[in-house]
């Protein structure tokens, strides 16, 4: 297995967290894994992206030019990324900020309406975890608890409360995948 994702949105969408989450429930697994960050000079509000690979043996190179997976979160990354995306690829986006329907022939599109589930919960700024959930449930790259684990490692006083909510966030992705 060697699975490359391209995750990119807005700064502030919780891009690079998202790919740093499934980075750590990756080595979580044993998995050999990259995370390779990239973000404008403004971050909140500008363009952020990261790549990350995760595969059953040695990783050459963390560079990905044709992932095999993009989660889109804007429109912008969307256009920017879609046309690289590795033929019978997928595609996950954020059906409440993309609306029109996309499909293609030669990739998988998964219509995710991340922020507007995250909304309904109280903190639309957790689209994110909602959308690894969706992620995770489609994919089964990785598995459930693993994800789960790395928000009860946590002892920060400071970072307890979020991690539980992320979790809660995280299940609810998952719920509308195994519902649609």
């Amino acid at each position: 297995m060697h699975t490359s994702i391209i995750i990119a949105g807005s700064g502030g969408q919780g891009i690079l967290f998202l790919g740093r989450v499934l980075t750590s429930a990756s080595m979580l697994e044993r998995k050999e894994v990259t995370w390779f960050p990239s973000y404008g000079a403004e971050m909140r509000g500008g363009t952020a992206n990261c790549t990350v690979i995760i595969a059953d043996e040695m990783i050459g190179s963390p560079v990905v030019l044709m992932p095999d997976v993009l989660i889109v979160m804007n429109r912008a990354s969307l256009d920017r990324f879609l046309p690289s995306v590795r033929k019978k690829g997928m595609l996950f986006y954020d059906s409440s900020l993309i609306t029109e329907k996309l499909a293609g022939k030669d990739i998988s599109a998964v219509s995710v309406p991340a922020t507007s589930i995250a909304g309904d919960m109280g903190s639309p700024k957790s689209a994110n975890m909602v959308m690894l959930g969706a992620f995770i449930a489609k994919t089964g790259i990785l598995k459930r608890r693993s994800i789960f684990r790395i928000f009860d490692k946590t002892t920060d006083p400071r970072k307890i409360e979020a991690f539980k909510a992320n979790k809660e966030f995280v299940t609810k992705g998952m719920e509308y995948i195994e519902n649609t």
